[in-house]
């Protein structure tokens, strides 16, 4: 396996720059933030911008804790990547990493300032200074579980970036999302604003009559990765009524995710009445 590492000052373009530089020199893995993304896609770990301090969120992101640097190497382990890029804030950085998850040694040590002009890295500490916002390189859709209830969005490269490697797509997707330790980072949104939002799609649905009892709960035990909704609903006579609640607990799913940050883990709906 052939080892790369992409060091520079937090919150000077790395992460974004990563999938750029993959592209060019065909590499198939990345290792940042304690996240392994291959060919695109995050195979394990839990993203260091999950944590709710800087201190912890540095000590994830080099791996110190064994589970999660087991549950990396087993990862790598499964995958057999030829080549990996390891991003960090410094060279030591990178070699507590590559210890940590028992990697060859960096063959090839690429430095941001190696990559990027001045005023892009200077683009990027504003909006890390400014609007809080970190960049992952991998799909939104693959990490919303992890950052349930967090501002995020999705950012597309396209082909003139560089054609090299069929796994980093032409449309690889990034995000933009903002951690816990930003002062931007988390939000709530209460029950009482999830009641309007699924009364708003009752009353363009039709079929059913009332709503009432609408309970919001986070998943502790999934470490807040979503939230689940019960309620209660009144049903108009009909045909085929299984099938129209089912339709209404995708509907009611789809439309809160689009409309907040948060995945809907589970809606479960008690038909109380049918009138």
């Amino acid at each position: 396996m052939k080892v790369y590492s992409l060091s520079g000052r937090s919150g000077t373009g790395k992460s974004f720059q990563a999938i750029n530089l993959c592209k060019e020199k065909n590499i198939e893995g990345i290792i940042d933030d304690g996240l392994f993304i291959y060919r695109n896609k995050v195979i394990s770990g839990i993203s260091a911008k999950r944590e709710r301090t800087i201190i912890t969120a540095v000590k994830a992101a080099i791996f110190a804790d064994d589970e999660r640097a087991e549950e990396a190497k087993a990862s790598i382990a499964r995958m057999k990547p030829e080549s990996i890029l390891i991003i960090g804030t410094s060279d030591e950085m990178i070699d507590r990493i590559v210890a940590r998850l028992e990697l060859p040694e960096p063959s090839e040590r690429i430095y941001i300032e190696d990559i990027t002009t001045e005023e892009e890295r200077g683009i990027a500490r504003k909006q890390r200074k400014e609007m809080g916002q970190h960049v992952i390189p991998a799909p939104t859709f693959q990490l919303r579980k992890q950052f349930s209830g967090y501002f995020m969005k999705p950012m597309r490269l396209f082909k003139e970036f560089g054609p090299k490697g069929d796994y980093w797509k032409d449309n690889a997707e990034k995000s933009v999302v903002r951690p816990s330790y930003s002062y931007m980072g988390k939000y709530n949104i209460s029950e009482r604003v999830m009641s309007d939002i699924i009364e708003c799609i009752r009353a363009d649905f039709g079929s059913i009559s009332g709503i009432d009892n609408v309970i919001v709960k986070e998943n502790r035990e999934m470490r807040n990765e979503g939230i689940e909704l019960d309620m209660d609903i009144d049903m108009e006579y009909g045909e085929n009524l299984p099938k129209k609640v089912e339709t209404f607990q995708t509907r009611v799913a789809d439309e809160i995710e689009g409309m907040t940050a948060f995945n809907v883990n589970k809606v479960n709906i008690v038909v109380k009445n049918v009138v």
